[in-house]
């Protein structure tokens, strides 16, 4: 089968498309037929390296942490599914990935595909889906009625996080630049801030109870951000690289998110699309022998929205 690897650490030019043998399902896995998988900021992080310590790879790794596809075999003591059944998955970070025509995968990472989406295009929902699920229900406990601020609304992470919070019937405040703003007030926002022309805590005029920052912004705008939460409420952050701040005296809690695979979860949000209550969105479509590419353009800060990676036997 094709696959992308890397054989070593380093820049996309790492990122090698090649011939490597089809993987067989051992206890417990399953093997699928990659109808996709999707590009994760994270897979540049692990391709350079630089989380060597807290995502320790096997050389060859295989990137993609997202798979939508089919089962094409099955391990021994796996019950509930059955080949030629549609899923989606959020795979192991530090085990092969999705970026090849066939990948195994523990069978109880898996949930059935959304119906009404594109089996290709449902890879754009599990790792984000999951992280905006539970950064505002795991983490930020948010409930109806209650105000949320969430930073960083127009990417991948901020558009599942408006649609899950607004279902919630929370008061949404979405700070978005001129290029996203149109999406993030489809996606149900209440309040959008044009992050780009004015100041956040300027522009946020009575206290939220949950802030979830999604941008990877200067250290002291994310302290800043602590003054607009009431006490007793709560700061999530997804930028793990700086620690998410609180404030003691007024009980605001700081909490670091660390995304894990659900198949619970995944299978509620699959719920919600079917349902006509999420929509999975998809920026751009790629064909994985591009993927090297992909990453380049993504290092340049020249990928906007969720990528799909496409197997060409897809």
């Amino acid at each position: 089968m094709k696959a992308v690897r890397f054989h070593e650490y380093g820049d996309p030019e790492v990122l090698r498309y090649e011939d490597v043998e089809q993987p067989v399902p051992g206890a417990g896995q399953v093997r699928i037929r990659v109808a996709a998988t999707s590009f994760n900021s994270v897979d540049g992080n692990i391709r350079g390296g630089f989380m060597r310590d807290a995502i320790p790879v096997e050389l060859p790794h295989t990137p993609g942490l997202d798979v939508a596809g089919t089962v094409d075999a099955l391990g021994e003591g796996v019950d509930g599914l059955a080949v030629g059944g549609e899923v989606i998955g959020f795979l192991p970070m530090d085990k092969s990935g999705a970026a090849a025509e066939y990948v195994l995968a523990p069978a109880e990472v898996l949930a059935t595909a959304p119906k009404d989406v594109p089996l290709p295009d449902a890879a754009a929902l599990p790792a984000v889906g999951l992280t905006a699920y539970q950064a505002l229900f795991d983490h930020g406990k948010l409930t109806a009625g209650q105000r949320v601020l969430i930073n960083g609304a127009g990417g991948a992470v901020g558009g599942y996080a408006v649609q899950l919070a607004k279902g919630a019937k929370a008061h949404v405040i979405a700070t978005a630049g001129p290029r996203s703003a149109e999406a993030v007030k489809s996606a149900g926002a209440d309040e959008i801030i044009d992050h780009t022309a004015t100041s956040v805590p300027d522009a946020v005029t009575e206290p939220v109870d949950v802030v979830l920052n999604l941008a990877p912004v200067d250290p002291a705008q994310l302290a800043a951000l602590v003054t607009l939460v009431r006490p007793g409420g709560v700061v999530v952050n997804t930028t793990v690289w700086m620690p998410a701040p609180s404030d003691d005296e007024r009980g605001v809690r700081g909490i670091d998110l660390y995304v894990r695979s659900d198949a619970e979860q995944l299978s509620r949000l699959v719920a919600l699309v079917d349902r006509g209550e999420l929509r999975v969105a998809v920026a751009e479509r790629t064909p994985l022998a591009e993927l090297a590419a992909l990453h380049a353009r993504a290092a340049e800060g020249a990928v906007h929205g969720k990528v799909i990676v496409v197997p060409s036997a897809a």
